[in-house]
Order: structure tokens, then sequence, then C-alpha cells
């Protein structure tokens, strides 16, 4: 959760839209052969199917063009699983296309995709650098694209849960898994510090197992923040959970089933239960 008094996030340009061009790949090549009636089957998102998610995605790359926002019949604000002005415009946009068939969809998804791919490749170092306004609050126009990914990406799992094509080891190795779960652990110190409530003193050590492996270090001095080590001293925590499996739960998603859904506590487990219970982080 940056601020305007905290340091810019610089961000390699070439890595991040690597990681970026590579998560729309794969939702390209996931929805490649999906039948119709497979365009229509529920998410674990409320509210959405799988038509949904891909319009989604398509509504966010259309408004970083500067395409307004489109009208509905419908007040979608008064819908149930629609919960702030973020969630408005995303439903204006899964309302809109909501006629089209998948093929159709999938056609505006590599249509608007080839057109960002092309201002982004043409973005200056400046640019890239430059302070904007992000989900996560402001920060570099870099950052926000690496939040695209971690977007983007989340949605890719969304939508093989529903299909039941569920990531192979080879599908998670690569550079946009990277950078989602990079995203994700730049937030860990407001999910252990703030939602955790860890005590002050704590070190909390997240490992992460699986295609998706990383140890994540938060330590409270004062105030959380995610570490590179504890300096040699031991962790008063550790939580140990397959690394697609966090990334569900940060996301407020069901874990999936294709893959141990087993969390191990040492040291505190009080708070580590509190951790983990408060990992949902994603508005």
């Amino acid at each position: 959760m940056n601020s305007p008094s905290r340091p810019l996030t610089v961000l390699d340009k070439n890595d991040v839209l690597d990681g970026l061009f590579t998560s729309w790949d794969d939702i390209d090549r996931l929805m490649a052969d999906v039948p119709d009636d497979g365009w229509r089957l529920p998410t674990s998102l409320p509210g959405w199917c799988v038509h949904d998610v891909v319009a989604h995605v398509i509504g966010t790359e259309e408004m970083l063009r500067g395409t307004a926002t489109p009208e509905t019949d419908v007040d979608v604000s008064t819908l149930e699983h629609v919960r702030n002005p973020i969630g408005v415009m995303n439903e204006c946009w899964v309302q809109h296309l909501s006629g089209e068939t998948g093929a159709d969809v999938l056609q505006r998804f590599r249509s608007v995709t080839a057109q960002r791919r092309e201002v982004l490749t043409a973005m200056s170092d400046e640019e890239w650098n430059a302070p904007s306004v992000t989900p996560a609050g402001p920060d570099t126009y870099g950052r926000f694209m690496r939040i695209r990914i971690f977007d983007c990406w989340m949605h890719e799992h969304d939508i093989r849960d529903a299909l039941s094509r569920p990531a192979s080891d080879a599908d998670l190795a690569g550079p946009a898994s990277r950078l989602a779960l990079d995203e994700m652990t730049s937030s860990m110190a407001f999910v252990v510090g703030k939602r955790g409530k860890a005590p002050e003193g704590a070190r909390v050590a997240i490992e992460l197992t699986g295609p998706v492996a990383r140890s994540i270090a938060v330590a409270v001095d004062g105030r959380a923040a995610v570490v590179d080590d504890f300096g040699g001293a031991e962790p008063t925590t550790t939580i140990t959970l397959d690394g697609l499996q966090f990334t569900r739960l940060c996301g407020g998603r069901p874990m999936t089933t294709a893959r141990s859904q087993e969390i191990s506590y040492r040291g505190d487990e009080e708070v580590g239960r509190r951790i983990v219970a408060n990992l949902n982080y994603v508005i």
C-alpha cells in the first residue's frame, strides 16, 4: 500500500512487459478452444461466469486506452456482487459485452491487447517510471502494469478452475507467475501487520512450496515490513503452504482442488492462523 510519502516503485520495463504479454498469451491459448457452453460456466467470483471474466479484462484494457465506460440499461451499483466504484466500472463492461458470443469476445480480447502491446512497447522509460494513479495508490505506471499482471494472472486461474483445466507445473513457471507473486509480496507487510495483527517483535516467515515457490519474510519493528531475512534470528511464526493456494487466498478465492490444501504452522500458531484468515487483501 503506497502513499505519496513513500518511494515510487521503479521496475524494469522489459521484464514487466514480458510478464504482461505472457499473461495475455496464456489467456488467449486457454480460451481458444473453449466451446460456447464453456464460456457460460460460473467461476468462483460472485456473479461472474467465464465470459464475464474475459469481458472484465477487456474492459480494463479499454479503460487504459482511454475508452469511455459504456452505459448499461441496468443500475449495476444495485447488484449484490458490486461493492465499490471500481466494481461499477467493471460490471458496466461485463453487461455491455454479455450478449456477444465467446468467439466475438475472444476477438475483442485479441484486438485490445494487440493495441495495448503497441502502446506499451513504444512507451519511453520516462513515461514508464512517471507517477501515476494505480489501484494500490500513487506509484509509477510500471507498478500499475505489474498490478495488471497480477489481475490477469489471477483471472486466468479463475477461468482454469471453472473449466477444470488446472495449470501444470510448466504453466506456472513463467514470468507472469513470478511478477504476480512479486506484486502480492509487496502487500504482505500490510497483511501481516494490519490485517493479521502480528505483535511487535514478530518475525513471520511465509514459505510457499510447489512451482510458485518463495520465502516471504515480514518483521514487525514499530511497523511491519517485508525484509530480506531476519538477520540470523529464527522466525516467531512460520506458515507453509502451496504457492498457488496462497495466491488464491490472497485474492479471496477458494483453494483449488488440483493442489495440496494443507497449511502447516510452526512457532506461534495463533498468529499464523490469524494471518492466514486475513490473507484476502484484494478489493
